[in-house]
């Protein structure tokens, strides 16, 4: 039994255990496999090429959204009718949003699920197109904690790919839904899921001239918003650090700017430092024990990085040039950088502890606001060309170039803890105010993320658990 942390500072966690795999009443041999895909429509998979199917290849060029099918999680009281159905709806819009799912509509299904404990009629699945299966219970436990469980089902193989039971505090039960999202997404693609995080950004309201602009955070699917800061200073750049609930930003108070440290939880906030001039653009490394920056020095600004315990500061560029934006690579061995020492905007990588830096950008236009994917693959960036903003994301040898969506002022892209999705902001201009999307790194699936009014500077969290 292993321990997940909950949701908060607060002694709350997520009990969870492996359920059994539940074994069919007839053993799946070829020849059953081969009855059971002919009443199905002339399927002809064997076990362990069915087994196969349901995994996702999302590298391929004509993908295509598995078909899964999501029925309500059993209640174990009347009283639990409303969570199980609210833990359903989230796995189901985390999987349809995520673009590698489609969830089958309710109304197709043929087999009412009873019991999670039963070995559902996998004919019955098969006959809708369902290559995946979830079911589900929630109960409450005799201390009134609060008990989910699941299986994830291989339709076409007739086997049970995974189950997990999970036991906390019942004001959890959203995270309980996400971390379920999490481990079916992980079965099925291999990759890490992103539903259980959250994203700090800037909460812009009130008319252009006038903007208040305050720090929020909320789930990653828009939900649970609570305000960081009242909006008296003028919050930016928001970034997470990856170790710790803390947050750095950069604040326009009283004074020259400041960069801050942030605890999500207990409300605190901290000067990194007293810097001459100003600071941008801070962001943790890997570690979280140092911030990196860049401070204006006259006309120009250079990159430094400050150890948090010691508070001694290092200066890594020094050339009249514009050094912003630095992003560790995940090792915390290099980074990246946006620079004009070149003419115009460009991206640059380097030594994490300086040194020459490489130009990895070449394309028309100039580049900014690069980040590092948390898996070491790709950075992201924004490229400003032909009165036009693209989002896009390049090899760290400047190799691969893709652009993933453009238009009228597109920046400030982060990655999801698994390095598979890219949240972003877009500002039509005028009197409206900037929303946040985000796409996939093959520039699938874009959405809008709702936010309860404009909103800009998305940071994604590490996963909570």
């Amino acid at each position: 039994m292993s321990s997940l942390v909950a949701d908060g500072a607060d002694s709350n966690t997520m009990m969870l255990r492996q359920i059994p795999a539940l074994l069919p009443h007839l053993a799946l041999t070829r020849r059953r496999a081969l009855a059971l895909g002919a009443a199905a429509g002339g399927l002809m998979l064997s076990a362990r090429y069915a087994a196969a199917v349901v995994r996702l290849d999302i590298t391929e060029g004509n993908f295509q959204p598995l078909p899964i099918a999501i029925p309500n999680f059993l209640a174990g009281a009347p009283t639990d009718n409303d969570t199980a159905l609210g833990v359903t709806q989230i796995i189901t819009a985390n999987l349809q949003r995520s673009g590698l799912f489609a969830p089958i509509d309710p109304a197709a299904f043929i087999e009412t699920i009873a019991s999670v404990d039963a070995v559902p009629r996998f004919p019955d699945w098969r006959t809708i197109n369902a290559q995946a299966l979830v079911t589900g219970r929630i109960s409450r436990q005799s201390d009134g904690r609060l008990s989910a469980e699941f299986r994830l089902w291989d339709v076409l193989a007739g086997q049970q790919l995974a189950g997990q039971q999970y036991s906390t505090t019942p004001d959890n039960w959203r995270r309980i839904a996400h971390i379920i999202s999490d481990a079916i997404y992980e079965r099925l693609t291999g990759d890490k899921g992103y539903f259980d995080s959250r994203v700090v950004f800037v909460d812009e309201t009130g008319p252009a001239e006038r903007r208040i602009k305050r720090l929020a955070i909320m789930d990653q699917d828009g939900a649970n918003v609570r305000y960081l800061t009242r909006g008296d200073d003028l919050g930016l750049t928001p970034r997470f650090s990856p170790s710790t609930q803390e947050i750095t930003y950069m604040a326009y108070g009283q004074g020259d700017p400041r960069v801050y440290l942030f605890n999500i939880e207990t409300g605190q906030r901290e000067i990194v430092g007293n810097f001459p001039g100003m600071s941008f653009a801070p962001r943790f490394s890997p570690d979280g024990q140092r911030v990196i920056m860049s401070l204006q020095e006259g006309s120009n600004s250079n990159i430094f990085v400050m150890d948090l315990r010691s508070k001694a500061t290092t200066r890594l560029t020094d050339t009249p040039a514009i050094n912003t934006a630095p992003s560790y690579a995940p090792d915390g061995n290099q980074i990246c950088f946006e620079s004009d020492r070149g003419g115009h905007p460009q991206i640059y990588i380097m030594a994490a502890t300086g040194g020459p830096a490489q130009r990895i950008s070449f394309g028309d236009g100039s580049y900014s606001t690069p980040v590092w994917s948390p898996r070491g693959d790709y950075i992201a960036f924004t490229r400003q060309a032909e009165g036009k903003f693209a989002i896009g994301v390049m090899k760290p040898d400047g190799t691969g170039e893709r652009i993933l969506t453009e238009g009228f002022h597109n920046e400030g892209p982060t990655f999801a803890p698994n390095g598979r999705v890219i949240m972003f902001f877009r500002d039509p201009g005028g009197n409206a105010g900037p929303s946040l999307f985000s796409i996939d790194i093959a520039g699938r699936n874009e959405l809008r993320v709702p936010t309860p009014s404009y909103a800009s500077d998305p940071a994604w969290s590490p996963l909570l658990s």
